[in-house]
């Protein structure tokens, strides 16, 4: 196993997976700015080749996933009297949500307690969610006068529906994990103790994966959201050549004809 050096976030590599843990515990992973420039730096480092990650594990240390914007940041903007508060939006957090959705390999985050506010918005960025059954999703935004922010107004209402989202957002309220789960923002949910080795198990299974043809379903899933279906049939020719072009497509036939599994090399 490798470590990167941060202060507010943990950077490991083992067996193919990147494990990136939120990693201010005492304040609930609340998001300051240091923690997103930290982010900024890791997530380069996650996507560079040299490094072998094929899976990303997005978690938080401690008791919860993330609380959100720290809004007793002395840099995040936040205190007494009018500002722009989109301010951090646009110079920090937008770059790094579109890194995120980018990434050319899977993306899974493990909720091990409240997500609220920003910290939700990045839990909704997995393309599998888990959460422990103790967990719960917060849109806290209308609760300091704010809007939902980091990319919720767009991935609520296509993961729950227009209803449901507008609930969340205007009401405020907490959503039990399992709750979630019945509305299909959630994946999967675990008994607390279960969900940080479930998670990781998920994450190598994903890491030993054919990764060129898993990002690229990444980026399908994610164009099809604006995408008419001619447009999308034209991606889907062109991501398939490319597919069929990988290494890891002649080893997946040739197992599948040998009756053996494949050792997909994410090549």
């Amino acid at each position: 196993m490798s470590a990167m050096s941060y202060e507010r976030i943990k950077l490991e590599f083992e067996n193919n997976v990147a494990r990136l843990t939120l990693n201010h515990p005492e304040a609930l992973n609340a998001i300051s700015r240091q923690m997103l420039r930290e982010l900024h730096d890791a997530l380069p480092r996650i996507a560079d080749p040299a490094n072998g990650a094929r899976c990303l594990l997005l978690t938080g240390a401690g008791r919860g996933f993330s609380a959100g914007a720290n809004l007793t940041d002395s840099e995040g903007g936040f205190g007494e009297g009018p500002r722009d508060a989109g301010a951090v939006l646009e110079s920090d957090y937008h770059p790094l949500l579109l890194q995120l959705r980018d990434l050319p390999m899977p993306l899974i985050t493990a909720v091990n307690g409240p997500a609220a506010g920003a910290g939700m918005s990045f839990a909704l960025m997995g393309d599998l969610v888990l959460a422990a059954k103790s967990a719960y999703f917060l849109q806290a935004f209308r609760r300091i006068g704010l809007v939902p922010d980091a990319g919720s107004t767009y991935m609520l209402p296509r993961l729950v529906g227009w209803g449901r989202a507008m609930e969340l957002a205007l009401m405020g309220e907490k959503l039990p994990a399992e709750k979630a789960f019945e509305w299909g923002l959630v994946n999967r949910v675990y008994e607390d103790d279960a969900l940080p080795g479930e998670a990781v198990k998920l994450a190598e299974e994903l890491a030993a994966g054919p990764t060129r043809t898993l990002g690229l379903i990444r980026k399908a899933m994610w164009k099809t959201f604006e995408n008419t279906f001619e447009q999308q049939l034209l991606l889907e020719r062109v991501s398939q050549r490319e597919a069929g072009q990988t290494e890891d497509f002649i080893e997946g036939v040739t197992a599948f004809v040998q009756k053996r599994p494949a050792e997909f090399k994410g090549k």
